[in-house]
């Protein structure tokens, strides 16, 4: 399988998006309720594609449609059970716990797939792991709340795992508008059911709506379907994991929150295990790092 290093760029790119949007989402949910704001981001992520996703959405089989929704439905289920878990437990132990799905997705795909796993990917899954602890700390919280957020852990990585096997067969358009579309009906559901039926209240509410549903969310996952169609869901997994530094560097530079020396050390963790277990992040990182002079 080809390893070229644009793919795996855009996947950091993506990973640099949704770490940013927890700036504006952490604001916006205070005052906006939660599964509103998740069924008005979702319906801006559909309409932003659709204008690009609606002929191949028609000419997508019936096997398509039903790969899409499928995913979909991992994906809302993902964000669905995060969300409520958050309510519950810490934010350190949400950050830490969703993380596990870096272990998940590997023995998911070899056990549903028998996608092999290099060692150099096992590697990076220690050092992804180590590198969540340092920068998120032990888990704290609720057991319920824990539990929720791990559930969402296990639903992601049947996501990754899903378009592993799903994105190179068909148009990732339309892959990714049905997932956005599902994901939609979903909350939409969801928040007639718990009366959080309700306009966004200011601007800076809707800021974090279109941020979240055209970039985080069209954006995002239209270049995550791509790369996916390019890469094994092990590796995806993997430079997923980035989501976590990147808030964390977000909060540092955007809220004014500090990061003491174990968060540091295990952002340059992370990225070491990226390094490790990636070939064409390693060969980017050669190239961007002079060479010294012999």
């Amino acid at each position: 399988m080809r390893r070229a290093p644009a793919p795996i760029l855009a996947l950091v790119a993506v990973t640099a998006i949704w770490g940013y949007t927890f700036v504006p989402v952490q604001k916006a949910v205070g005052a906006y309720p939660l599964f509103a704001f998740l069924a008005v981001r979702f319906a801006i992520s559909t309409l932003a594609l659709a204008p690009f996703a609606w002929g191949p959405l028609r000419a997508l089989p019936r096997a398509g449609w039903a790969a899409g929704i499928v995913a979909g439905s991992f994906l809302a289920l993902a964000y669905g059970l995060q969300t409520a878990g958050l309510e519950l437990t810490t934010v350190t132990s949400t950050g830490f716990i969703t993380g596990l799905y870096v272990v998940f997705t590997p023995l998911l795909a070899l056990a549903a797939f028998r996608t092999p796993v290099p060692a150099p990917v096992w590697i990076g899954v220690v050092f992804a792991l180590a590198g969540l602890l340092l920068l998120s700390g032990a888990p704290g919280g609720s057991w319920t709340g824990n539990l929720l957020v791990l559930g969402n852990a296990v639903a992601q990585s049947f996501q990754i795992v899903a378009m592993e096997r799903w994105a190179p067969r068909y148009d990732a358009r339309a892959l990714t508008i049905l997932q956005m579309a599902v994901a939609f009906a979903g909350f939409a559901v969801v928040a007639v059911a718990a009366g959080q039926v309700e306009a966004p209240p200011d601007a800076a509410t809707w800021y974090a709506l279109v941020v979240t549903g055209v970039f985080a969310g069209a954006l995002g996952y239209l270049v995550s379907t791509w790369v996916q169609s390019r890469t094994t869901a092990a590796r995806a997994a993997l430079v997923f994991t980035l989501e976590a530094p990147f808030a964390a560097l977000f909060g540092v530079l955007l809220l004014s929150e500090r990061l003491g020396w174990a968060g540091w050390t295990g952002c340059v963790v992370m990225l070491a295990g990226i390094v490790l277990a990636e070939p064409a992040a390693a060969a980017t990182l050669r190239r961007l790092v002079p060479a010294r002079a012999g």
